[in-house]
């Protein structure tokens, strides 16, 4: 069993180096590269001004992160949640970026850059030439994106989440982990549920009559050996 997090965050810019901060990070746990369920998210006191320009593109107000934690008070509740596995993230320079900064601050370390994996490495690789950001890629994948109206962390990794399925050819794998425990569930009732009566499926003398008079017409049929 491989453990995994995919994360994304909202940012007041596009440069810590210029003093942009982290504003919201989720992340998501992924276990042999399939959600669990389970999830991190936090918006984030980012101790400074949010640009109009990036509140269009977020949706993300200074009302919104007022009151809201800074960075130093969930790097520990982040770090536990991200344990030691590969980190996922679209465009995960950008993202490792901030979070280095921010962990910097606080005097923690950098994250290792070992753990990285950047699905828009991955759909380069795959897709060369084409658009590969997370609307491209979920449109090509056939992915809802209605809900997507402005960038929101959650939902990115949400969506994420089913690129990165696509991306490592993992959607037979989950499409068969959820049809054997969707049958699993289905045996589990149908034994609990002690007022199904067997309904025998009764043929006639005419079709067994007509099914013979098939196989007549068949050379060496299996159905007679």
């Amino acid at each position: 069993m491989t453990r995994a997090v995919l994360f994304d965050t909202e940012t007041t810019g596009l440069d810590p180096a210029q003093g942009h901060r982290v504003l919201e990070i989720a992340a998501l746990e992924l276990i042999n590269d399939l959600p669990t369920g389970q999830y991190f998210h936090t918006l984030i006191d980012p101790e400074r001004d949010v640009p109009e320009e990036v509140v269009r593109v977020h949706g993300i107000t200074a009302r919104d992160v007022a009151g809201k934690p800074r960075f130093a008070a969930i790097a520990e509740e982040l770090l536990a949640f991200f344990g030691a596995g590969p980190l996922i993230a679209h465009n995960a320079p950008f993202d490792f970026g901030f979070l280095d900064a921010e962990f910097r601050r606080i005097g923690a370390p950098a994250l290792d850059r070992g753990r990285m994996v950047d699905t828009l490495a991955l759909a380069k690789t795959r897709f060369p030439g084409l658009p590969n950001s997370l609307d491209a890629l979920c449109r090509r994948f056939g992915i809802d994106l209605s809900a997507r109206t402005t960038h929101n962390a959650l939902l990115d990794c949400r969506l994420l989440a089913e690129v990165y399925v696509e991306l490592t050819g993992g959607r037979q794998r989950g499409l068969d982990l959820q049809t054997e425990s969707a049958t699993h569930a289905h045996t589990i009732a149908y034994a609990n549920d002690r007022t199904r009566i067997p309904r025998p499926i009764l043929v006639s003398d005419a079709e067994i009559a007509a099914h013979e008079a098939f196989l007549a017409k068949l050379k060496s049929p299996l159905w007679l050996a």
